[in-house]
Formats: structure tokens, sequence, C-alpha cells
């Protein structure tokens, strides 16, 4: 969240008015003028979504098309990517994987939908991360078999509405969508606006994302910011619940230098899959599961209550490094101070005590298993 440098310019949302007519304080991300916080600030933002329901401009990160001629082809094609299984997606389920190098690395992490409609076969739906979608999509197009096309949706916004009461929230302008179950999808009318919407979410609250035209996202927004539920949310506060929830920024928690057993992805990596291989990285990645990798990602408690920061180094009780922190701060929720980072893995194990180099001191910590705060994602029963 840096300040960019003067010569670059800065891409903008279909909501950037509405945020600046909102009070945003607006600061560069991923190539874009985004929303850190708005007038009650990063606190209030962060409680007021764990408590009722936050809405989030997700507009920046990349939408696109997988087509081809029947869903086994298109599923053919991106199994050769990914190390996911998406012969066997059913029809309106989501899917998280992984973009994966010939070396093991993570290009990317994304979400897959496949659509509900039988009349979509042979489309699957990704939405990439913003810092990444050029790289993204030049990877996948290049990659594609005869027959299989990637098609850019860059004429769509995508909001996320997150939080207990997001259910309640979304049954009044979308009744279908009160009864969706975590990790589904369907095409559906918000109030008259048609939408594709889907049930998961980065903050481990119960949630949605809305996927709309660009023209059609400011009425979207503002009708459900006139819910008394909803709150306008930014970036501060989205970086603190996703950590709290240990999910992983991709450029800080995970890159192409970071494999998916290294970052504690292994639900990624299908059980196929794990069988069959055949996708980039396979081996190093297939071994890492067998074998154990040489470190791994672990959430990080600090005593006391000053924060440990992105690149503060981690040593063990003897004084040797063993690894990094890569994402840190406060959690509200939690109460205190909260990290996670990668360890050397005979250090890894919940209780571990370690020490953390923060501003030139050393600082007492514990490795914790993640997340810190339990999920509430709303899971169906099986009746």
């Amino acid at each position: 969240m840096a300040d960019a440098p003067d010569s670059e310019i800065l891409l903008e949302t279909p909501l950037a008015a509405l945020h600046r007519e909102l009070g945003a304080r607006m600061v560069p991300f991923a190539g874009y003028s985004m929303p850190v916080q708005y007038p009650t600030g990063i606190l209030a933002e962060h409680n007021w979504t764990r408590e009722h329901a936050g809405l989030f401009d997700v507009s920046h990160m990349g939408q696109a098309f997988l087509i081809g001629p029947d869903h086994a082809t298109t599923a053919r094609a991106l199994e050769a990517l990914t190390p996911g299984d998406f012969q066997s997606l059913g029809l309106g389920r989501v899917r998280y994987t992984l973009l994966t190098t010939p070396e093991g690395g993570i290009i990317d992490d994304l979400m897959v939908t496949r659509p509900l409609d039988p009349a979509e076969d042979g489309t699957l739906y990704l939405v990439v991360n913003a810092g990444r979608k050029t790289i993204d999509y030049a990877h996948i197009a290049a990659n594609l078999p005869a027959g299989v096309r990637l098609e850019i949706a860059d004429d769509r916004a995508l909001v996320a509405l997150q939080g207990p009461e997001a259910a309640a929230v979304m049954a009044r302008h979308c009744p279908m969508a009160a009864g969706m179950g975590f990790m589904t999808a369907t095409n559906a009318a918000f109030d008259a606006i048609d939408c594709a919407i889907s049930r998961s979410g980065y903050t481990g609250e119960d949630g949605y994302e809305i996927s709309v035209k660009a023209d059609h996202a400011e009425a979207l927004v503002r009708a459900l910011l006139a819910e008394p539920e909803v709150a306008p949310i930014g970036l501060g506060a989205r970086d603190s619940l996703r950590l709290e929830a240990g999910l992983c920024l991709y450029g800080h928690d995970i890159d192409e230098a970071t494999t998916p057993a290294e970052a504690d992805l292994g639900f990624a990596v299908a059980k196929r899959r794990r069988t069959e291989g055949g996708f980039p990285g396979a081996d190093r990645i297939l071994a890492e599961f067998a074998d154990g990798a040489p470190r791994l990602r672990v959430g990080i408690r600090p005593d006391g209550k000053a924060p440990a920061r992105e690149g503060t180094a981690i040593r063990d009780a003897a004084g040797v490094t063993i690894g990094i922190i890569t994402s840190g701060g406060f959690g509200p929720t939690v109460g205190g101070p909260i990290a996670m980072g990668y360890v050397a893995a005979d250090s890894a194990l919940p209780g571990t005590a370690v020490t953390l180099v923060v501003r030139g001191k050393d600082l007492a910590a514990t490795v914790q298993p993640l997340p810190f705060v339990p999920h509430r994602y709303f899971r169906k029963s099986a009746s």
C-alpha cells in the first residue's frame, strides 16, 4: 500500500467516484487507486464485518472466462496448468486452485467456477489477483490447446459482501442467494440487475461475491449500502480480516518461490492429481507432500503489544534464524498482534517458542495454529 511513483498512472474501478463520495482515503494498490479506509477507520470497519456485513470493492481483480467446446475439454486444459480436479467440478460449484511453475512455485492463486446453467457447458469462470492478472492471462493463453480460448471480462465489476448478516441482506434483493451453500455459484437477478453470485469469502466470514456489468455496479452497491447492516470496508480491514482467517495474500505469503506444501495449501492439490500428476511442478510438489517440505507456513503470536511486520526475522531458542514473517499486524478480534510466516519444518509445531527481531530488539513469540479466528462459512447440511 505504499505510495506509487509520480509517473505511475493508476487505474480506477467503476466505483471510484462513490468511494470518494463516501469519504474514502484512496491509496495505490496493484496499479489501482483503491480505498484503504473510510471515515470510521480500519478498526471499526474490521469489527463491523465480524459483527454485521462489510461491503468490499474488489473490481481490481481479474475476471475471465475459459471457453471450450465442452466441459471435459475445458477442464483438462485448466488441469494442465494447475493441480486441481476440474473434470469432477459440478454445475454451480466453485473451487480454489493454483497456477504452478515447472519448478513447483505458485504463479497465482485463483477461484474457478463452473456455471450452473447447462447451456454454458464448456465455460469456466476465473477470478485472479489484481497484481498478477496480466501475467496470469499471458501464461494461460500461451498454454491452451486448440479449441479452448481465454476471454477477459474487463467490462465487469466485482464486489464482496462479508459478515454474519450478509445472507439476510442478500435475501431481500436476491431471495435465492440465501439458500446457496459455501463454494457454490449461480446467475440471478439482484433487484432487476443481472449478476453472477458466488458464496465464499476472503475474511473467514460467511459472504458473497457479486459480479456485475460495470455500468450497473454503482446502483447495486448503493442498494446494499442502504441496508442498515451494511457498511463500506477498505483494504486496511480487508487485510486484518484475512490475516486473522489465516488466508494467504499473493506476493507476501505465497509467490513463485513458494510451493503448495510449504504454504500449507494441500487442499488445492486434488486427490486424483496426487495420483496422476501431470501438472507443472508435480514432481517437486508431490515429493514434498510425501516426504515433507523443508519449511512451512505457520501462525505466530508475538508476546506483548508490538506487531511484527513483513520481513521480520524469526529465530529459534539458540538464536539461529529459522524463517521470516510474511504478514503481520494487529488482530482486532484476537485482541493483540498476530502474524504469519515461514519457519524450518522442525520448528513448525504449535507451541514452539521463537524470537522475533523487531526494530533491532528480540521479541518473544509462539508458533500458533491457523486460523487465529475460526472460519464461519455457511455449509449446508447433507440432508
